[in-house]
């Protein structure tokens, strides 16, 4: 018999973890002394112990992890719980690393501050085009939310393109604008370069438009655009510095996607005017 001074320790746990499990019941000791009210736990407890901890880690509640314990919960009920808290800790390992990109594109950003490459930058006309594009509407131009609407976007388009026997003739090209209903919302329109005539492509949704020439400052990013701010931002004092003034979205143009994200080559299109 241990102490629970000594069974929290052989367990990892408090003294006061203990007793409130003893006190819902979840895990009593082996004996309560009646006269001093010392509780006693035996070594086969530990392997309770260590099951509730487990469970709970994996974000059961402990009314879940009595139940399981319990067995009042069975074998193929269980495994559903343990698949969807799977798909729970994927989906919150997929945020934690998409919000750590945008920090350390932050950081890098920051640490860019104060260098200002002359060469990065290159004022130009770009031509008119005509695109196939589907789009959607993002709660902010934050990447969290512009990434969940413009990726699925792209993964429609192109085999919509390829049954309607639409071929892409140049790169892919990402814009943005208000959406009406104001609030901060955007407009995302995911396209890619065709020869096709502008209007709807019959029976898929994409509609195919024209889009006039105008004068731009483009810079050229070089990774995943989770990782797009350093670049973005070097535009923004480029701006400044040289008597810009941005009038309107930036344009995202796809020049090189191969399969590896962090090799993706993005020419950003900022339209602007003199100052």
């Amino acid at each position: 018999m241990f102490t629970i001074g000594d069974f929290a320790r052989y367990g990892r746990v408090s003294r006061r973890m203990l007793r409130h499990y003893d006190a819902i019941g979840l895990l009593h000791p082996d004996r309560t002394d009646p006269a001093t009210g010392y509780r006693f736990y035996g070594a086969a407890q530990l392997a309770r112990l260590n099951r509730i901890i487990a469970l709970k880690d994996l974000g059961f509640t402990l009314q879940q992890v009595r139940d399981v314990l319990d067995e009042r919960v069975g074998p193929e009920e269980l495994r559903g719980m343990l698949r969807l808290r799977r798909a729970e800790l994927a989906e919150a390992v997929a945020a934690a690393t998409a919000r750590l990109a945008q920090v350390e594109a932050r950081l890098r950003s920051i640490e860019s501050e104060g260098h200002m490459p002359a060469d990065d930058v290159v004022i130009k006309t770009v031509p008119a085009v005509r695109v196939a594009e589907l789009t959607g509407t993002a709660a902010s131009y934050e990447p969290q939310d512009i990434g969940p609407v413009i990726g699925p976007l792209y993964e429609e388009l192109f085999p919509l393109l390829e049954g309607a026997g639409v071929r892409p003739t140049g790169p892919g090209i990402a814009r943005y604008e208000d959406a009406p209903e104001g609030g901060g919302a955007i407009v995302v329109h995911a396209g890619v370069t065709v020869s096709a005539p502008a209007g709807p492509v019959a029976g898929t949704g994409v509609r195919v438009v024209e889009l006039p020439p105008f004068e731009a400052a483009t810079i050229v990013h070089r990774g995943a655009m989770d990782d797009v701010l350093p670049a973005a931002q070097t535009l923004a004092r480029w701006l400044d510095a040289n008597g810009y003034r941005s009038t309107g979205y930036v344009r995202e143009v796809n020049l090189e996607c191969p399969a590896d994200r962090s090799q993706w080559v993005t020419e950003l299109q900022e339209p602007v005017a003199k100052a």
